[in-house]
């Protein structure tokens, strides 16, 4: 294959995203580099910029230097700190598009701390996550033995779980490192290590000896697949709007939901009510009905006056009577039937109606949502079988009232899809309503920043009315709960089995637990029998002490000392109060401090359309994808490997392919770092469109031209000037415009960025840092000072330039390095004097070097050369929009003339001829205050309104861009034309509002590009000879002709075919086919005859045409174009 071939086909594959950028040879590439060891830069520079390679070894080099671990000695103890913690990620995890967010944001903080010269520690973690890891053991385990944990025992199982954990729980931490996470490695816990359990178990017992836990029976989620009760940001919410069936686990057939089932309930006392006397309720789970204790109305309401305390007959239940209460919070009488079934034990609104009425529980399930004893004949069966059951038992007693459609909300366990029950359970509770005012009271004083402010709502809605938080969850895996029941040995055989509250000791140990039940029930030891809780308390319970037990509490640890309390707390908007105000509550509870001084909340992710990321919708995006790369294939193959149903599947996939039509192509961490946190700040989610992310890998690219380009460019004898004291470049004195114009921008980019990362405004950084580079540094400056790098005259002018040159890389470098740290360090590593500092101090790297100040660059500032070089922007603007409307090439240097109205910009841009001329790549630049004196043959372009630009078009052919506007404005006129008919036609009111709405933006806008062509080809056609005027109408005169042959030569072909048919079976068609066939004949022979003659007419057309283009061209005057 040609080498020719072989790039077509490259760029092909580039296009379509399969060749990711990479050559073939990437695939094979090892990194060189021993782990721990600086790379090396003999080497030039490779042709572009390459993720793979760049991003190699740098974490191993920075970490093995000790950049990332933090100093808690005494010789750091007045040296000013950034604390921060990374908010633990599931052990069971994979990198996702959330955590990448994070550590971007993170990271970028961190880096600009320690680059600021604060000691500065981010530690890493994992949380144990109880539920999530005990599922994926559990189905381990009957995938590959066919057992359950309860054919192993809690004590094999657990030994199960950590072997797992050992083998997969690092994962995640790798996938960290492959983003740059700067974090202190040497630091990282995990929730269940040593020291957090000592952790986990002081801040238990604590709150529990200061009655902030306690024991009781309260309403919880409960998950009847995993038999746990669950946390809220455990249940996922389902909107049924109509009656649907939905599979659920552990039933064979669906289960109907978003419908209203009623029934009635008869009187106790016929007597005086009357036998049809009945009180008739509504519900969507009517197997709850087993559980009724009560019907509530409401006191004022007039229909039931005469009910009030009356009491009715349970028809599955001879023994058990319902009472009629009065409940003005509850009911709502203008709703069905006024009238509301109370079900303490299994509804949240009838538990808070049962508590003030005292009225009792009944708990008609068991721990797997099954019937139990209370349920009476259906006890054993399935809650949704009991569903259909009862239905027909209550129609056969005559009760059943019938169905309607209900919208409603379903509670979905997100681990095991199961439909979550409210179920009443003895549970630990803490007390949260003390702690919680404490939170409040921190924002509202300004002790505790929320960023964005916007979130003061959710905190103070969260925390002036708090739940009672339940921590106790039915699991073997986590923080096994350090409570312990006390049996007496005085207990006799008659005592109830039911738990007793009163009989719960907590201690850090058994036998500390031994001595409070000693203690609390005065007997000896020998009397007491102790059994541990088995349940293990919620995850958020551990994760709620991460800032201080990392720190080593509740010892006395030095990085206790040094570190606590942090400064800043970051992660994700929606666990605000699951994890955020917990840690608050904690931490003020157990350390007296709060754990940080700023919250920092951001955005969620979402894909470009809104739509929230879902397996299932093939739409979530892997952050290793997006870095490595990944084809449309590969994105199928993962849906298959995982555990989402075939139907599933076939949606995702289809999801993907709207999603991801070429695949993703590789961007690298860099790019993914940057495009994250180009987004945030732009509201409350972020709709994440992965081609941008892929352009700003080709900014990194830009980053790797022009730093090669400045290399090119230094001398071999260049020596890296002293900033601070070398006057060129320290007080701006440099002799060109672009010099001081570039430094004057560094200081004001210096500015913004130092603005930005103090205000969290880190969206912005982005695009302050991007347009240094990329608007001002590549396509301005580089630009201008090419004629001084290419010129040997003016030694003095060449090392200035240079010095600027060097000295905008390294404080650009250093700006941008926070936000994209491998691409910055490579490049800082390539620059001049690299090796001279690593002799010096040991290490010359980007991460550990000061991070640019404005007071530092305040010399650079320059309101005069930022002016003029406003004006020299604002004409080379107009001269490339000028180039771009006649498709100039780049090699092209047409000659400009600028006409100036107003004397002091004549003044101003006569001292600026040289920047525009190589800004503009003009062949000349001239300055004129009279327009009749511009040059014939030659494009107007206005600047402002005292400026106006002249560009010389002489060679310029413009017959192909007018013919191609005439053929586009042919085609709006039609648009124009049919839509405006359409519009005044009889009924069109009658059309949908959206198609009128439609048409009439189509409308506007075809109309407006008629009005915006037209102006165009009239500017064109001024500058164009008679020749090319006639050129461009020969050119679509001729589209017309072939068109037309095209046209005539299909309908002769339709005509010799129904001819055929006609002769061929004339006589045996019937009459009425025979007709139809006649008149279609007659229909093409008359449009043969039309076209023909049309065709015939614009030939002659072609003919006039050639000999007018012939004349002018032997004859006369010369033409203003040509070819």
């Amino acid at each position: 294959m040609s080498s020719g071939k072989q790039q077509q086909k490259k760029k092909q594959a580039r296009k379509k995203g399969q060749g990711r950028f990479q050559d073939e040879s990437d695939a094979k590439w090892e990194n060189p580099t021993p782990k721990g060891q600086l790379k090396s830069f003999e080497d030039e520079m490779e042709a572009g910029y390459n993720p793979t390679k760049v991003e190699a070894a740098w974490d191993a080099y920075w970490e093995e230097q000790g950049f990332f671990k933090a100093d808690s000695s005494e010789a750091s103890k007045d040296k000013e700190k950034f604390v921060i913690v990374i908010p633990p990620p599931n052990v069971t995890g994979t990198l996702h598009i959330g955590h990448a967010l994070t550590c971007a944001i993170e990271d970028a903080l961190v880096r600009w701390h320690r680059m600021c010269g604060k000691e500065t520690l981010w530690v890493p973690g994992s949380d144990h996550a109880g539920i999530a890891t005990q599922v994926v053991v559990e189905k381990k385990l009957m995938k590959e033995q066919q057992k359950t944990r309860h054919d192993l025992g809690r004590e094999a199982f657990l030994k199960e779980v950590w072997k797992w954990k050992e083998q997969n729980g690092n994962i995640i931490f790798s996938q960290l490192r492959r983003l740059g996470a700067s974090v202190d490695w040497s630091r990282a816990v995990f929730t269940m290590d040593e020291t957090r359990c000592t952790a986990v178990t002081e801040a238990f017992v604590r709150m529990a000896q200061k009655g902030l836990i306690y024991r009781a029976d309260r309403i919880v989620n409960w998950s009847c697949s995993l038999r746990t009760a669950i946390s809220s940001i455990e249940v996922d919410h389902i909107d049924v709007d109509k009656p649907t069936m939905l599979s659920v686990p552990g039933y064979d057939k669906p289960v109907e939901f978003g419908v209203l089932h009623s029934f009635a309930y008869k009187f106790v006392d016929q007597d005086k009510f009357g036998a049809d006397a009945e009180i008739v309720v509504s519900t969507t789970r009517i197997e709850t009905m087993l559980g009724d204790v009560a019907v509530a109305v409401h006191p004022d309401d007039e229909r039931y006056t005469k009910y009030h305390g009356a009491k009715l007959k349970h028809p599955f239940f001879d023994d058990r009577e319902l009472v009629i209460v009065t409940d003005g919070t509850l009911v709502d009488m203008a709703f069905g039937t006024g009238a509301v079934k109370i079900t303490p034990g299994h509804d949240p609104n009838d538990f808070e109606c049962g508590q003030r009425h005292k009225l009792p529980i009944i708990n008609i399930l068991d721990e797997s949502g099954m019937m139990n004893e209370n349920a009476g004949p259906y006890k054993g069966m399935g809650r949704f079988d009991v569903r259909t059951k009862i239905i027909d038992d209550i129609k056969a007693l005559g009760l059943y009232r019938g169905k309607e459609p209900n919208k409603m909300t379903l509670g979905q366990c997100s681990r095991s899809k199961d439909i979550v029950e409210p179920i009443v359970r003895p549970q630990w509770w803490v007390a949260t309503k003390g702690m919680a005012a404490r939170a409040v009271d921190a924002v509202r004083k300004g002790d505790l920043k929320i960023i964005p402010e916007s979130h003061h709502h959710t905190w103070y809605n969260f925390l002036e009315d708090p739940q009672e938080w339940c921590i106790s969850r039915q699991l073997w895996w986590g923080h096994r709960i350090p409570a312990y029941y006390v049996t007496l040995s005085s207990d006799d055989d008659t005592k109830s089995t039911e738990e007793d509250p009163e009989r719960w000791v907590v201690g850090r140990t058994e036998e500390e637990a031994l001595d409070a039940a000693v203690k609390k029930f005065n007997v000896d030891r020998s009397a007491i029998s102790l059994r541990q809780d088995p349940d293990v308390l919620d995850t958020w319970f551990s994760s709620g002490l991460f800032p201080f037990s990392v720190m080593g509490w509740p010892e006395d640890t030095a990085d206790m000392r040094s570190f606590y309390p942090g400064h800043v707390l970051e992660t994700g908007w929606d666990i605000l109060f699951f994890w955020v105000a917990r840690m608050v509550m904690m931490g003020l509870e157990l350390t007296d401090q709060l754990p940080f001084k700023t919250v920092f909340l951001h955005s969620m992710v979402r894909d470009k359309d809104k739509k929230k990321m879902s397996k299932s919708l093939g739409n979530v995006i892997d952050p290793i994808d997006v870095m490595d790369g990944v084809t449309l294939q590969e994105l199928h193959d993962k849906l298959h490997r995982g555990n989402l149903a075939e139907k599933e599947i076939k949606r995702a996939t289809a999801g993907q392919k709207k999603m991801f039509p070429d695949g993703i192509a590789q961007c690298g961490a860099d790019a993914l770092r940057f495009g994250l946190l180009a987004y945030c700040g732009q509201g409350r989610d972020i709709n994440l469109d992965v081609q941008r992310v892929v352009g700003y890998r080709q900014f990194c690219n830009k980053l790797w031209n022009a730093t090669k380009f400045g290399l090119i460019n230094f001398d071999d004898d260049f020596k890296a000037p002293d900033i601070k004291t070398d006057m060129c470049v320290a007080n701006g004195g440099s002799s060109t415009l672009a010099d001081k114009w570039i430094l004057s921008r560094l200081h004001k980019c210096v500015v913004a960025m130092d603005k930005a990362f103090n205000d969290f405004q880190l969206g912005d950084a982005t695009t302050q840092i991007y347009d240094f580079w990329l608007k001002e540094f590549c396509k301005e400056y580089l630009e201008a000072i090419k004629p001084i790098m290419r010129s040997k005259d003016d030694a003095a002018a060449r090392l200035k330039a240079q010095q600027v040159l060097f000295t905008c890389f390294t404080y650009g470098l250093r700006l941008l390095h926070p936000i994209m740290p491998f691409v910055t360090e490579e490049l800082y590593h390539r620059l001049p004097g690299s090796a001279e500092r690593i002799k010096a101090n040991g290490h010359d790297s980007i991460m550990v070097s000061a991070y640019p100040r404005p007071a530092d660059t305040a010399v650079w500032e320059n309101a005069e050369a930022e002016e003029h070089m406003e004006l020299v922007r604002e004409v080379v603007g107009a001269a490339r929009s000028a180039r771009d409307a006649f498709g100039m090439a780049n090699k092209e240097r047409p000659a400009i003339t600028i006409v100036s109205s107003d004397a002091a910009t004549t003044k101003k841009l006569e001292q600026l001829t040289n920047e525009i001329a190589s800004l503009s790549n003009s062949g000349s630049v001239g300055i004129l205050e009279d327009e009749a004196k511009v040059p014939a043959g030659c494009t107007r372009t206005p600047i402002s309104s005292v400026c106006t630009l002249f560009m010389d078009v002489s060679n310029v052919n413009l017959v192909p861009e007018v013919t191609k506007l005439r053929r586009r404005l042919a085609d709006l006129e039609a648009s124009v034309a049919k839509l405006t008919a359409a519009s005044q036609s009889a009924g069109y009111a009658k059309a949908p509002e959206r198609v009128r709405a439609a048409n009439k933006a189509k409308l506007e806008n075809d109309t407006a590009e008629v009005a915006s062509i037209q102006e165009s080809i009239s500017k064109y056609e001024e500058l164009m000879s008679e020749s090319d005027k006639a050129q461009v109408e020969l050119s679509l005169v001729q589209m017309r002709v072939t068109r037309l042959q095209k046209d005539i030569k299909l309908q002769n072909k339709t005509l010799a075919k129904s001819e055929a048919k006609l002769a061929k079976g004339g006589d045996t068609m019937k009459e009425k086919a025979k007709t139809k066939l006649v008149a279609s004949i007659d229909k093409y022979t008359q449009s043969i005859k039309r076209d023909t003659a049309e065709l015939e007419k614009l030939e002659a057309q072609v003919a006039e045409l050639k000999s007018k283009i012939g004349s002018a061209g032997a004859g006369g005057a010369p033409a203003s174009t040509s070819s």
